[in-house]
């Protein structure tokens, strides 16, 4: 059902508006090379364990109690022009090279490296893995069609790019802007390509339960009402698994040219659909964040909530637009509240452009699954307990410090180092153990 909305709406997209003419496939086209190098160190507290690599196989009190691993990445992106004429051609393209610097086959699991072997004692972690692909694509008439291997970005399917390369899908996305204010978006997606792979014809595959999804279809918009008002409307089919409806509403209100308040609404709606392969689906997930700047400050507070049986689950790496989604946990558990306080400094109003601070703290508690049956809901997969922490809370704090070089030779280099620390009860250890993380990631993009 959703192709055939799919396919309406591109034909309605290519009969709008034309776009001003491209100057040329050449003419247009971008070359970046970008570098990456990636430091990871996961401490395990209380008592836990690494589980990955050849940890697996051996008994609780001979494993690693950390994760550690350093490599580099390089990330050569081709974005070419159109040719001119009435319907404009292009291509995308893509090669991408992850290299160890520091490893061992008991210390990953870090995402950074893909481990042969996991989960026995000849675990071997790789000292190089690569990837190639790309993208057609054709403009005409306000609207852009592209086929093949791609990044997304929209609330119902996002690949994350919180690792050394970033994730890729394949299929088939469509968009239109002709009406200015109100952007048209449409998907079809069959292979995923995850952190640590060398294949770009993996399957989806749900985040939690852990099943395959032979296809996931969405089409949605997104209006700018007004300067200070836009609204996002998103459905979207994981085949076989749930139907997911999406709503977005972002309110701007300006005291000054340097303060102001924003309010953010996140709302989903999920439902089994199909064979129903991750159990049975019924789940509303919400958050709302309000946002006072004043200058360089900012400070946020947001509220997140999980109505249902069943976690709030999703395909792709990143395709959560919740507010209390951080670097360790979603708080996405059944039944689970979280409350959210965040501050933000950017140092440039300080004399240091460049620079900035953040720091945040999320707290959730509530989690209940005592509904949970094998039979009659969720299946749970590898990151899931159900069943098993009725009554499970943990907080989080992340830290993060970032410097971005503004001119020079060295233009446009970062250097982040984001801090975390996660904690939970007796019931929250059967699903994610206490750890402290550091990341540390310089990454340098030069423009060809």
């Amino acid at each position: 059902m959703l192709h055939r909305h799919a396919t309406l709406l591109c034909t309605a997209l290519l009969a709008t508006d034309t776009l001003a003419e491209p100057r040329g496939l050449i003419e247009d086209s971008q070359l970046e090379l970008r570098n990456r190098n990636f430091y990871f160190n996961g401490d395990f507290r209380n008592g836990a364990s690494n589980t990955q690599g050849d940890n697996a196989a051996r008994p609780t009190v001979e494993r690693k109690g950390y994760r550690e691993e350093w490599a580099h990445g390089m990330m050569l992106g081709l974005t070419s022009g159109y040719t001119q004429g009435a319907v404009g051609l292009g291509l995308d393209a893509h090669a991408q090279l992850g290299l160890k610097l520091d490893s061992g086959p008991g210390r990953t699991g870090t995402l950074l490296l893909p481990v042969s072997h996991n989960r026995q004692r000849s675990a071997e972690v790789a000292d190089d893995y690569s990837h190639v692909g790309g993208a057609l694509k054709a403009r005409a008439f306000a609207s852009e069609v592209k086929w093949g291997e791609m990044r997304t970005s929209t609330p119902v399917f996002t690949t994350a790019d919180s690792r050394l390369l970033p994730e890729m899908a394949t299929g088939l996305y469509l968009r239109n802007d002709a009406l200015g204010s109100l952007l048209f978006e449409g998907g079809h997606f069959t292979a995923y390509r995850d952190f640590t792979s060398s294949n770009g014809d993996g399957s989806l595959r749900t985040r939690y339960s852990d099943v395959e999804v032979r296809s996931l279809d969405f089409i949605g918009a997104t209006y700018q009402v007004n300067g200070t008002l836009s609204v996002k409307l998103f459905h979207a089919r994981a085949e076989d698994n749930w139907l997911q409806n999406y709503l977005n509403i972002n309110q701007d209100i300006p005291f000054s040219p340097a303060s102001g308040l924003n309010l953010d609404l996140h709302l989903y709606r999920s439902d089994d659909t199909g064979r129903a392969l991750s159990g049975r689906v019924d789940n509303t997930s919400w958050s709302l964040a309000s946002a006072w700047r004043h200058g360089a400050h900012r400070i946020t507070l947001a509220y997140q909530q999980i109505d249902g049986d069943t976690p709030f689950d999703y395909v792709g790496g990143l395709s959560i637009d919740l507010a209390n989604s951080v670097q360790i946990s979603d708080f996405n558990a059944p039944g689970m509240k979280s409350r959210q306080a965040r501050y933000d400094l950017n140092l440039a109003g300080y004399g240091i452009p460049g620079l900035s601070f953040m720091a945040r703290y999320v707290s959730g508690s509530n989690a209940s699954d005592a509904q949970w049956r094998p039979e009659r809901h969720y299946a749970g997969g590898p990151l899931s307990s159900y069943g098993q922490y009725d009554g499970a809370r943990w907080h989080e704090l992340d830290l993060e410090l970032r410097y971005v070089v503004q001119q020079g030779p060295a233009r446009d280099l970062s250097v982040r180092t984001r801090v975390a620390n996660y904690r939970g009860n007796q019931e929250a250890q059967v699903d994610l153990p206490d750890i402290n993380e550091v990341r540390l990631i310089v990454e340098y993009p030069l423009k060809l």
